[in-house]
């Protein structure tokens, strides 16, 4: 089993969720984040006083699929989520070594 770390544009989950979805991704958990990574930031102007941002909202994906949907997954993600500017996001994929659904006490790739 893999587990898929993925951050993208908030405008964006829409339309990752749906290409995750066609490809049978039965779940995800998503959690609103800010951060920063080469853009490091910007500059906005609001009554007329310039402010520095520096954390840009995103939101960060967590997805757990057995290892032969893991680049099938990957690749939704990427294709789904780019625009071709800087801050489009990242992708991690990491090992699982264990999963557990609580309700029925199922592991492994059962419980996904």
């Amino acid at each position: 089993m893999k587990l898929i770390i993925a951050t993208v544009k908030p405008f964006k989950l829409e339309e990752v969720r749906t290409a995750l979805t066609d490809i049978g991704v039965k779940g995800m958990m998503v959690t609103e984040i800010k951060g920063y990574g080469i853009q490091s930031g910007h500059t906005e102007i609001y009554r007329g006083a310039e402010y520095d941002i520096n954390y840009v909202p995103k939101i960060k994906l967590e997805i757990v699929v057995t290892t032969d949907m893991a680049d099938q997954t990957v690749t939704a993600i990427e294709n789904s989520a780019k625009t071709g500017k800087i801050g489009d996001g990242k992708i991690f994929v990491l090992d699982v070594q264990q999963a557990i659904r609580v309700r029925t006490g199922e592991s492994g790739e059962d419980a996904i």
